[in-house]
């Protein structure tokens, strides 16, 4: 199995919107992908920033292509990100689960 780890951060006053467009568009994308496990959402406040960690476990890396493209490792984004988030990372990390 596959970690694929993305992080993103939003202004603190849009923390709970965020939230809500990750539950409503992004997480019902991933789980409709044919070879996800399942995920982890995580969030905190720091630093007068909202954070944002989303862990994705997949079956392989051939179905996480399936998901992000060829370039599996470029991060994936929506066009309602860019309401919100201060920056785009380009990249995400991916980590081989073995426990």
């Amino acid at each position: 199995m596959i970690a694929r780890i993305w992080h993103g951060k939003t202004k603190v006053e849009d923390y709970e919107a965020y939230t809500q467009f990750i539950n409503d568009t992004a997480i019902p994308d991933y789980s409709k992908t044919a070879g996800f496990v399942k995920l982890s959402f995580l969030r905190n406040i720091k630093n007068n920033e909202a954070h944002f960690t989303l862990i994705t476990y997949w079956e392989n890396l051939e179905v996480i292509k399936n998901f992000a493209g060829d370039d599996f490792e470029k991060a994936k984004y929506y066009p309602e990100d860019d309401d919100f988030l201060l920056e785009f990372e380009e990249k995400v990390e991916h980590f081989e689960v073995f426990a």
